[in-house]
């Protein structure tokens, strides 16, 4: 066991809380979901009990309570430099997660969430940028404490530190894609208390052993995520390495170690979700619930993409896997819970009557005794506990819980409002649906959890609801061949992480995603699908086009393929766009593709070339929709490919002023045809029977008069009949035909799986040219996966033998070459390009002139397209110290050329701000249709993707 003692050392610990934010719901549509007042608490008490730990001195504790982020950043350098032995850095306040989940943000005072944004978090640090400067750092340990939802996720984060994080221990406060309580604001957060009492406990204390006692403790206090399911800390960190971070004892009046752990609570999460955040009541609470309360905690909206809550489904009985990188229950070296510390559990305190106190506490004080002298045995029955097979454990918790509530102890109920009787917490359904019909699934929900038909005679919730959103084609690609991980997950297939928590209702886009599940589905699948007969509604996929462009006459607007409505289009307007959201992300977007590839016989290279978005298309055609109208002129000249329903329901945007537009109605574009498949788990049927019955409630509610309301408000039309009549006649919404007959019928399985690989290939075989900045400046930016040459490599997956590529050194600033080739322009089988990467990429000792090196690339690049169409990009990987001959004249001619050669850059950016408004590259990735990237997004993502739309893809 390597366990560093920093005692004597240049230490230095720096607490973060944000209490207080700038920019809150519902006041700011683009705020965090509302203040912390508990993380005031946390830092008070954290700094007390590490002044007296005997590890810190009171001058090596920096507090910055609720910082901007550029505040925050300045900090986090300054410790990093200044730390000499153990560097300790705590974060309190709300975490938001993407949709991929594979990134923490980390949201400061100033944060917020914007809509279609090219950084959907601003004011937010992603942890892989805090991992960054604390590796760098010339600390011997790293220890770093996060208490906010989500926290888990920050696993992944370090586990992509292959060779850096050796010296760096992450205690995360919850599991990953978890939303946790944050208390009553009157004391330290559930999770803090924890640590705060533990830490100032008589005695060392290291890390490893203070995540066994913190999940202990949190476990005996009944503490629960707002899914219901146990709330348990997490740690990574290499095996056997651990650091002491208390060895003294307080004072025996400290109340911090003599006030009880706070109860559990209702209040709200630490954070907020995007897609979902159920806030739904757990068994350990006590709080009556309102009646107008939602088993879901609205979330920032579908512009932050986050993640939903993941967890095995109620009743499973399968095993989860331990998060990458996490520290398992059981190690060796670890000190036993049962090892004799005064960590003032709660079965160990003696009580007293006094004031503040409930009347009778003093007959509980007196079952102290009695439970310290069985502490030693019940902590070894609970590691026992801990070790059965899940279902086993499920068996004894229930015999558990029957046996406490017939003695009267333990079991805690919820009161109906208004009323005496009690009520059990209700049964959560989860429900998978397509992003485009997510808003609408989550509206109808909520109607139903405050219904009658889900109100019990004594006014009891009978079932929470959590929706969520998830990438089609992930979900379809999930369900069909990894059920298997899905249950038990792997690091090479997670789809908790991918796609969200294994659902009870997968409500699909289109009646056509049943049959693409079904079709050759592996031996090994564990998810049978009971589809319903046909779609409950319907909405036609529409060419909306600014209303100034739009054709006049009916004929003109129906009854024509996609591709003669495009070509009138730009006879009206020469400059006339059109866009389309994600095909991956959303079945729109897969079924106006089908349209555009004429049924999947055009060539795709040809009609994606019509329609290229500048940068990655928006994942959600509501995105679509509110990003447009930051462009004024832009709006007015784009017409997009969206839903019909979306002309009527889709206008929630952060601007309220934008282009009108007339819907066009495609003859060759499938419409959506939304359906109700009940998911079945193998194995989950300890609830069966309750949960048949809550999915049949939710379905005829859904299906029924009730939730028909609800999709007519949105837009929709009838799922049959002729014409498909919308179900609000009364308001069709604007630029809408009542009756715009013909339209087309559902899509075919085999076309969709086929025009979504043609999609995927549809930019490749192609050329891709890097320069990668080789100058002195990037030293501190070379190494790792998040370094230049990293970053290059993660992005070889997006090309294939086909392509051809090669890589230029960028250094120099005299004579006639700004560049040395590093990587022959040729095709490569990857293994091979990532060796001579890296065995011949290295830092330089001269500066760099990106001006004449990005020249030279683009007049390359023009001499091997010449004979051909073939696609092409550049990408200028670099840290922009250089980006002082990127200005005046030598600016406006890399624009020049670049706008006339029609050849994408792409600017990759490794220092923060550079794709600003103005910026250097941010202007020359716009002048070349191109994309712009900086320390704010996910680079390593961003690029790979950037180059996947050239290259074949191996990957």
């Amino acid at each position: 066991m390597d366990r560093f003692d920093p005692r004597g050392r240049v230490n230095r610990a720096l607490l973060v809380g944000v209490s207080d934010y700038d920019h809150t719901k519902p006041a700011e549509p683009d705020g965090v979901p509302g203040d912390l007042p508990a993380v005031r608490h946390n830092l008070t008490h954290l700094e007390e009990v590490l002044r007296r730990g005997g590890v810190f001195d009171p001058e090596q504790i920096t507090v910055r309570r609720s910082p901007s982020l550029d505040e925050f950043s300045e900090e986090l350098r300054t410790a990093a430099r200044l730390t000499e032995g153990l560097l300790l850095c705590y974060f309190a306040g709300h975490g938001a997660v993407p949709s991929a989940g594979n990134e923490l943000f980390l949201q400061m005072r100033n944060a917020r969430v914007v809509a279609g944004g090219r950084a959907v978090f601003p004011g937010a640090d992603a942890f892989t940028a805090v991992l960054t400067e604390l590796a760098g750092s010339r600390a011997e340990r790293v220890v770093v404490i996060l208490d906010c939802c989500y926290a888990g996720n920050a696993a992944k984060v370090w586990h992509d530190f292959a060779d850096r994080r050796q010296k760096i221990l992450l205690l995360m406060s919850v599991q990953a894609n978890r939303l946790i309580d944050s208390g009553d604001g009157t004391r330290p957060t559930p999770f803090t208390d924890a640590l705060v009492r533990l830490l100032g406990a008589d005695g060392e204390s290291s890390l490893l052993e203070l995540l066994d006692r913190l999940r202990d403790r949190m476990s005996l206090a009944g503490r629960t995520t707002t899914l219901g399911d146990l709330w348990e800390p997490q740690l990574a960190g290499e095996p056997g390495t651990d650091v002491l971070l208390a060895a003294a004892p307080l004072s025996p009046s400290s109340p911090l170690s003599s006030s009880p752990p706070s109860p559990p609570s209702s209040r709200s999460p630490v954070s907020a979700s995007a897609s979902t955040s159920g806030a739904a009541v757990s068994a350990a609470s006590v709080s009556p619930p309102s009646s107008t309360q939602s088993s879901e905690q609205p979330g920032p909206g579908p512009e932050a993409s986050e993640q939903p809550p993941r967890a095995e489904p109620p009743g499973s009985g399968r095993p989860g896997a331990e998060r990458p990188g996490s520290e398992p229950r059981g190690r060796p070296g670890s000190a036993p819970p049962g090892s004799g510390r005064p960590d003032a559990e709660p079965s160990e305190r003696a009580e007293s009557s006094g004031p503040g106190r409930p009347a009778g506490s003093g007959a509980r004080g007196s079952l102290v005794a009695p439970l310290r002298a069985v502490r030693g045995r019940g902590r070894a029955a609970g590691r026992w506990f801990r070790g059965l097979r899940p279902r086993v454990r499920a068996a004894v918790s229930a015999l558990i819980v029957l046996a406490l509530g017939a003695l009267g102890i333990g079991c805690y109920v919820l009161i109906a409002p208004g009323g005496d009787h009690p009520c059990v917490p209700p049964l959560e359904l989860r429900v998978l649906t397509d992003p485009d019909l997510e808003p609408t699934v989550r509206a109808d929900a909520d109607a139903y959890l405050t219904s009658d038909a889900n109100t019990t005679g004594h006014g009891c919730r009978r079932t929470g609801i959590t929706v969520y959103g998830a990438g089609a084609a992930a979900a379809v690609s999930a369900l069909h061949q990894q059920t298997d991980p899905w249950q038990a997950p792997r690091e090479d297939a997670d789809p908790q992480r991918d796609v969200g928590p294994q659902p009870d209702v997968w409500i699909p886009a289109s009646v056509a995603d049943v049959p693409r599940v079904n079709t050759d589905r592996p031996n090994r699948s564990f998810a049978p699908l009971e589809p319903e007969a046909g779609p409950f509604v319907y909405s036609p996929v529409v060419l909306a086009v600014p209303q100034n462009t739009a054709a006049d006459a009916l004929a003109d607007r129906v009854g024509r393929p996609l591709s003669q409505l495009v070509d009138a289009l730009r006879k009206q307007d020469a400059n006339a766009e059109v866009r389309r959201p994600d095909p991956e992300f959303t079945d729109s977007a897969l079924l106006a593709t089908v349209g555009l590839y004429g049924g999947g016989g055009a060539d795709p290279r040809t009609a994606e070339g019509r329609i290229r978005p500048t940068g990655p298309p928006a994942p959600t055609s509501a995105e679509l929709l509110c990003t447009l109208p930051a462009d004024h002129a832009a709006d007015g000249r784009t017409a997009v490919l969206v839903p019909e329903f979306l002309l009527k329901s889709g206008v929630g945007c952060a601007r309220t002023t934008r282009v009108r537009r007339i819907a066009e109605y495609p003859s060759d574009v499938p419409g959506l045809t939304p359906t109700f498949v009940r998911v079945r788990w193998e194995g989950a049927d300890r609830d069966a029977q309750a949960r048949d019955d809550a999915v049949r409630r939710f379905h005829d509610w859904l299906t029924g008069e009730p939730g028909r309301a609800t999709f007519e408000k949105a837009g929709f039309r009838q799922a049959s009949g002729p014409g498909h009549a919308l179900l609000d006649q009364d308001d069709p919404g604007e630029g809408v035909l009542r009756d715009p007959s013909p339209l087309p019928g559902p899509a075919e399985p085999g076309v969709m799986d086929t025009v979504l690989d043609r999609y995927r290939s549809a930019n490749g075989p192609g050329r891709v040219l890097y320069l990668l900045d080789s100058s002195g400046s990037m030293n501190a930016q070379w190494r790792g996966p998040s370094g230049g040459p990293g970053l290059l490599k993660q992005s070889l997956g997006g090309l294939g033998v086909q392509d051809e590529y090669g890589v230029w050194s960028v250094y120099g600033t005299s004579g006639a070459r700004s560049y040395g080739t590093l990587l022959p322009f040729t095709h490569h089988r990857r293994a091979d390009a990532e060796r001579v990467v890296d065995g011949g990429a290295r830092v330089r000792d001269a500066e760099a002139d990106p001006h004449a090196a990005l020249l030279a690339a683009l007049d390359e690049m023009r001499r091997r397209g010449t004979d051909d169409a073939r696609p092409q990009l550049i990408v200028y990987i670099t840290d922009d110290e250089d980006d002082n001959r990127l200005t005046g004249g030598n600016l406006d001619e890399v624009l020049t050329r670049a706008r006339r050669l029609k050849v994408p850059v792409d600017m990759v950016s490794l220092a923060g701000g550079s794709c600003d408004e103005g910026r250097p590259d941010a202007l020359i990735a716009e002048a070349s249709g191109g994309r712009c990237l900086d320390a704010g997004d996910d680079l390593g993502t961003g690029l790979h993707d950037e180059v996947a739309r050239v290259g074949t893809g191996e990957d």
